[in-house]
């Protein structure tokens, strides 16, 4: 194992181990900057052209440039807000065997799979996400946020909430959302139908789902619902958050949802070709099986209808979100292709729904997804003008989250 991997997964570890170790120094440390740019998308729908100065300062774009300030050339390529993916799964990583990782509590081999995951999400453009897998994430995100792990800011589910015999009373129901918030979860995750590969199946009623999201409310959480078919309509009338997927729901079932307010996540451009191109490294595995794979291959232009429908629904907050697992971790902005191509989706739009749409859905619209000042320093540049070739998307050269500078392949700085 490298050193640089031993260190990631001693970090990691360290919570669960009990162990204190020194932080992790950053590639940069964060300092006064002032980004010479012609080129800037402001994360809502414009991009400006033309000499532009990004003055940046502890960690936050501000509206002067400082003196003797770091100057860092992006002329030529496009600026953006550090972009943000709504639904990954950090924990779902390839083994040394080349196949989907089974592990239960937090392996080295998990750790290690999750801090490679993390370094190549963030290296792709995306500084925030939200990973709604597995308890494993909150050692990743306090190792990110407080021990300068390489990785982009993560907010964690720690899990999700599914249906039990013992779980159906509204008690039980309260008590789960409470453990979630009480584990140190940001949100919570419940799953109110069951997988694709498995049918699809509602499993919380309406007046569970109600109980669920109220209690998440009440304790200062969003809620995320995992749903098919008129389980769209249900979570949304139920006052939960955001729905994902949503496949199979009509576009009356869409237009509740709008009218509602609930954020709409439907993913068309990585997750399921994900699946199938790596489906040998899956099967054997849960209920990853071949009559699985083939059911989602089938239903793909399904995903893409949805989508459409979303897109063409007045008033719909349809955000970024790719269900990334393994071998598609680092490839997140193949998603914004497949908006554009499967849900008719202008390409600012797409861009927008992984800036503004995609911080407001968080609650953190006051600080994310967007270039001005006051907001986090989270910048991107990509070679290319991605409202006019979208492929640019899978040309990052430059990513800064919070001030800091962890990938630059282009021109070297100019100094002061």
């Amino acid at each position: 194992m490298r050193p640089c991997r031993l260190l990631a997964v001693l970090i990691l570890a360290a919570p669960v181990l009990g162990a204190q170790l020194p932080p992790l120094p950053p590639p940069s440390a964060p300092g006064d900057v002032t980004i010479l740019a012609d080129r800037v998308f402001d994360g809502a729908g414009h991009i400006a052209r033309g000499p532009r100065r990004i003055a940046i300062a502890a960690g936050r774009v501000t509206a002067t440039p400082q003196p003797g300030a770091r100057v860092i050339d992006l002329r030529g390529y496009t600026v953006l807000p550090g972009w943000i993916d709504t639904h990954v799964h950090l924990e779902s990583y390839f083994d040394a065997a080349g196949r989907i990782g089974t592990d239960t509590t937090p392996t080295p081999a998990l750790l290690m799979g999750m801090a490679d995951n993390a370094y190549r999400t963030l290296l792709g453009g995306f500084t925030t996400v939200q990973a709604v897998g597995d308890p494993a994430d909150r050692i990743l995100r306090d190792a990110i946020a407080s021990r300068g792990l390489p990785g982009p800011r993560i907010l964690t589910s720690l899990g999700w909430i599914v249906m039990h015999a013992d779980s159906l009373d509204e008690t039980s129901l309260r008590a789960m959302v409470r453990a979630k918030r009480d584990a140190g979860a940001d949100l919570v995750k419940i799953f109110a139908s069951t997988s694709q590969r498995v049918g699809a199946k509602p499993t919380f009623t309406e007046a569970q789902l109600r109980t669920l999201c109220d209690e998440a409310r009440a304790l200062g959480l969003r809620a995320m619902v995992h749903a098919y078919r008129s389980q769209v309509a249900v979570a949304a009338r139920a006052g939960c958050s955001q729905v994902e997927h949503a496949t199979y729901a009509t576009a009356e079932e869409i237009a509740e949802a709008a009218r509602l307010g609930t954020v709409i996540s439907p993913q068309v451009g990585l997750v399921v070709q994900n699946y199938i191109a790596n489906q040998d490294r899956y099967i054997g595995v849960g209920n990853y099986t071949p009559e699985g794979m083939q059911i989602m291959l089938r239903d793909l232009p399904l995903d893409f209808e949805v989508c459409r429908i979303a897109a063409a629904t007045p008033g719909a907050k349809v955000v970024f979100s790719t269900d990334a697992t393994a071998g598609a971790h680092g490839r997140n902005a193949e998603e914004f292709l497949g908006r554009v191509e499967h849900c008719g989706q202008r390409p600012v739009d797409a861009l927008a729904s992984a800036n503004v749409v995609a911080a407001a859905s968080l609650g953190m619209g006051d600080r994310l997804g967007r270039i001005a000042p006051g907001y986090e320093a989270d910048l991107i540049a990509l070679d290319g003008d991605p409202l006019t070739d979208l492929t640019a998307v899978r040309r990052v050269v430059f990513v800064m989250k919070g001030g800091v500078v962890y990938k630059w392949v282009g021109r070297p700085t100019t100094g002061r």
